[in-house]
């Protein structure tokens, strides 16, 4: 075996100088290996990627409360009373009488007397839509 001075870094298993590969200085020479402060960077785009999730789940939310809302509709919709078949684009009222009884009409608010829950026409995948 070969003595070699301290400062040449040399493999002896794979027989090769190997002093390029390696992570961290192997003289008193070489520059010194500085690891950068990542911290500030993490935290910014920590910050701005929770923020987007934030932003995509309220409007998920959002969207999920508007259809909770329509479905909540359909459902007393078709489970009130009407004796007529209502029309595709057709505007309609739905009413509560006296006591937990809720009906579909073609009268306007201001032609009867019943409580008005709101006004809705039908769409064309049969599905009842809240007019403002």
């Amino acid at each position: 075996m070969k003595k070699r001075p301290d400062q040449v870094v040399y493999n002896e298993e794979e027989a090769q100088y190997d002093s390029k590969l390696k992570t961290y200085a192997t003289n008193v020479g070489a520059p010194v290996i500085k690891t950068e402060d990542v911290t500030t960077w993490k935290n910014t785009n920590i910050n701005r990627v929770n923020h987007q999730f934030k932003t995509q789940f309220e409007a998920i939310k959002m969207q999920y409360e508007k259809m909770m809302e329509q479905y909540e509709y359909n459902n007393l919709i078709y489970s009130s009373k009407f004796s007529f078949e209502p029309v595709v684009g057709e505007t309609y009222h739905l009413y509560e009488s006296k006591g937990t009884s809720v009906f579909l009409s073609m009268i306007a608010p201001h032609e009867c007397n019943f409580k008005h829950i709101g006004t809705f026409t039908l769409n064309s995948d049969k599905m009842w839509m809240k007019k403002s």
